[in-house]
């Protein structure tokens, strides 16, 4: 099967958005603690926080239409981290129930900025800033393919069109 047919066979990535919700220009991705997180004194594991903000920000891509796989089967393209920064305030604990507040701050030509938090009960236990590239499977930078830096910049922009009503 080729993998434009693929591509077609599947159902639109919105459509199979796990968890989360859209609030302005912040997605919120809620995230339940379990004991394979957490190390022995029940406290999450530094690393785990990486695994999460992926989560959340995968979600969000696909609630607003992208997923990777198309991206690279029709477009050719792959988001890659380019850098990440993290600062740990306060702990996670087994069966706590987080909120990850992702947010794109910055849109340029084949890259973008994303801050993300990650909250329980509203306290933040750990900031992330994080610069995504896009590239072409060859490893190359590639500029946004049009439809995908349009769904980004909606996704931008949500809570200013909210506001203004455009």
């Amino acid at each position: 099967m080729s993998s434009n047919v693929a591509a077609a066979a599947r159902p639109p990535a919105s459509q199979n958005a796990a968890a989360g919700r859209l609030a302005g220009d912040v997605f919120i991705y809620p995230l339940r603690v379990y004991y394979e997180d957490t190390d022995a004194a029940g406290i999450v594991y530094y690393a785990n926080y990486l695994k999460f903000i992926e989560r959340a920000r995968t979600e969000m891509m696909r609630a607003a239409g992208i997923d990777h796989s198309g991206m690279r089967d029709t477009d050719g393209v792959l988001f890659i981290v380019r850098r990440c920064t993290l600062d740990y305030h306060r702990p996670a604990r087994l069966d706590d129930l987080l909120e990850i507040h992702t947010r794109i701050v910055a849109l340029k030509g084949a890259s973008l900025v994303a801050e993300q938090v990650v909250l329980r009960d509203g306290e933040t236990l750990v900031q992330a800033e994080l610069r995504l590239a896009c590239i072409k499977e060859s490893g190359a930078p590639a500029r946004f393919p049009p439809h995908l830096r349009a769904a980004l910049e909606a996704m931008r922009q949500g809570s200013r069109q909210a506001e203004t009503g455009c």
